[in-house]
């Protein structure tokens, strides 16, 4: 499968275009169920072809990804982008995000009633 080809394995597209900075963590993230191809949840072989959309979930956001050209080969950044359209909205901007509270220095392992809130919290990224 070179860049002529009609489909590429999801997982080598990722790769391919600068997704992931490995193959094998792409392959990770579809099988966490992080790759979903027009809206279902892709296995690592499973073919992408020109005009699907991908949503990648990385460090909690989703990127959203149309395939413009399948190709498998790792290529440079310019090419990479004229492979794929990226279709994701813009982050919230720091104002809206939510405000982590910082525990005051010297106050101690946090009780089990506090780590919970704090889990809490995490756990809404």
């Amino acid at each position: 499968m070179t860049a002529g080809s009609t489909s590429a394995r999801v997982d080598a597209w990722l790769w391919a275009v600068r997704v992931y900075k490995t193959r094998s963590a792409a392959t990770t993230a579809c099988r966490a169920g992080h790759v979903r191809v027009n809206g279902e949840r892709a296995k690592a072989a499973q073919p992408v072809r020109p005009g699907d959309e991908l949503r990648v979930r990385i460090a909690g956001f989703d990127r959203i990804l149309v395939v413009k050209q399948p190709i498998t080969k790792r290529v440079g950044a310019a090419v990479a982008a004229e492979a794929m359209e990226d279709k994701t909205p813009p982050p919230p901007p720091r104002e809206m995000a939510a405000f982590v509270p910082v525990r005051d220095r010297g106050a101690g392992r946090p009780t089990k009633r506090e780590r919970r809130e704090i889990d809490r919290l995490r756990r809404r990224d």
